[in-house]
């Protein structure tokens, strides 16, 4: 019998210190800065909301502690941990991205807001792909994708 055969039987499981509980973290850990080795975006996020439980509010957090410049554009006054939403349509330059979190049913009246802003590329966020604003952005060349602004950011793919 080989030794690949034969049934392990004495395999002891090392000391770990999991058990151990972790009481110097504190909530929320907002105050994470994630290494910045690749070129900042400035990023507009539609969408954005003073709620801490959506997606458009970790985004922006998460995009701020990445060191990206992020514009939270929102219906509603209020704060994403320091950064101001704005509202209405302001006027930004220097723009390479814009992240959806706003459903296609109400993304039309941002289209030609959108198409001002020149951005590189629009993020289409799960619960935001929209066929028609898609083909929009590509005839004027600008880069499309459906993906997770959160799960780009997190894989070093943003």
């Amino acid at each position: 019998m080989s030794n690949l055969q034969r049934p392990v039987s004495n395999i002891q499981s090392p000391k770990s210190n999991l058990q151990r509980p972790v009481s110097n973290i504190q909530y929320p850990i907002s105050n994470i800065q994630y290494p910045t080795s690749k070129k900042m975006k400035k990023t507009i996020v539609i969408g954005a909301s003073p709620n801490s439980a959506r997606y458009a509010y970790l985004a922006t957090m998460r995009l701020a502690q990445h060191g990206h410049e992020v514009v939270p554009i929102g219906i509603r006054k209020g704060e994403i941990e320091g950064i101001k939403i704005v509202e209405g349509k302001p006027e930004e330059e220097g723009v390479d991205t814009v992240t959806l979190y706003l459903g296609p049913a109400r993304q039309p009246e941002y289209y030609d807001y959108i198409f001002s802003l020149k951005p590189k590329r629009i993020i289409f966020n799960p619960g935001t792909e929209n066929p028609e604003f898609e083909q929009m952005a590509k005839e004027r060349g600008i880069e499309t994708v459906e993906g997770c602004t959160l799960v780009m950011l997190s894989i070093g793919a943003y």
